[in-house]
């Protein structure tokens, strides 16, 4: 069966470069020494992981945290590179990679600008924005301009962790002997919940009533959405006025969900009976986590061929016209 997966990673030396000058935490920079190599590895030791797991497709894209800590005018610059080495890789290997935008949110008109050139001069399939800019989440009207080119050039727009803003790392996460506060305010729990909150905050602040044909994907089985998706609607439908429909019924149309980083049966359960087959993609989180367990996965579900097809590759093929 064809795979393709679409939260995969990679990093570039001047990324890395300008994290460590700018004295970013919590960033990728942080990472070790296996973990850096794999990311900054666009070439063979990639694809020969690829092939031992059978992952036919990834689509790429720089992970999340440290561009929003950058002064405008160094990421604006470290995203068009970042952007023309993506390029490169899928020239390399078209049958193998295809790329996410990667975008300097602290100039949305000149963002706005970059993402339509990575649609429409480098054949990309869409962005991944991580997390917040300056505190601000993505409702604020100043980042209006990526969501008219997203729905204007159809294609969807992944919303990835990132470290929360520092007033949240110090509100919930501080006090706690390390580096367990570390690790709570990202991977661990804190970015996470954020995901699902910035989810959230796009549909009751009118987002996809202003751009109905707006597709956001969320990774890590729904960022906990799923899950708690019935209280919520419950709670945030019943203003009346505000919305034109239900928040459960813009999670269903406006919202498609990845399998990256998680890799057991319940939570995935829990992902296909809220949102059904025709909005899961399978998704593994590389090289954060091993292209081997998320395969293994993938062919473990008990699911009906047609499925596993949907979820494997089909609805991502759909979704980002590969």
């Amino acid at each position: 069966m064809r795979t393709i997966t679409l939260e995969e990673h990679f990093a570039t030396p001047e990324f890395l470069a300008a994290l460590a000058k700018a004295r970013v935490q919590g960033s990728v920079g942080a990472l070790g020494q296996r973990v850096r190599e794999q990311l900054l590895d666009l070439g063979d030791g990639r694809l020969a992981d690829m092939d031992a797991a059978g992952i036919d497709m990834q689509v790429l894209s720089l992970p999340g945290g440290g561009m929003d800590q950058l002064d405008a005018a160094t990421a604006t610059a470290l995203a068009r590179d970042t952007n023309d080495r993506a390029t490169d890789a899928v020239r390399a290997h078209p049958d193998r990679f295809s790329a996410f935008a990667t975008l300097a949110l602290q100039d949305p008109d000149q963002a706005a600008l970059e993402f339509e050139r990575c649609i429409t001069r480098l054949g990309f399939k869409g962005a991944l924005l991580n997390g917040t800019t300056n505190g601000a989440f993505l409702d604020h009207p100043r980042f209006t301009p990526i969501f008219e080119t997203a729905q204007r050039l159809g294609v969807p727009i992944y919303i990835h962790p990132a470290p929360p803003p520092r007033v949240a790392q110090e509100a919930y996460f501080s006090g706690l002997r390390d580096p367990y506060g570390a690790l709570l305010a990202n991977a661990g729990w804190g970015s996470n919940a954020e995901t699902g909150l910035h989810c959230l905050r796009l549909i009751v602040s009118g987002v996809f009533d202003r751009f109905p044909a707006l597709q956001v994907i969320i990774g890590h089985m729904g960022e906990g959405l799923p899950f708690s998706l019935t209280h919520a609607n419950s709670w945030l439908s019943r203003v009346s006025g505000r919305l034109t429909r239900s928040v459960a019924d813009y999670f269903g149309t406006n919202f498609h969900i990845t399998t990256s980083g998680y890799f057991t049966l319940p939570p995935f359960l829990c992902a296909l009976l809220v949102t059904g087959a025709d909005r899961l993609m399978f998704s593994v989180d590389y090289p954060f986590s091993p292209n081997a367990d998320g395969r293994a996965f993938l062919d473990s579900l008990p699911i009906v061929p047609t499925d596993r097809e949907k979820i494997g590759w089909s609805n991502a093929a759909r979704l980002l016209k590969l």
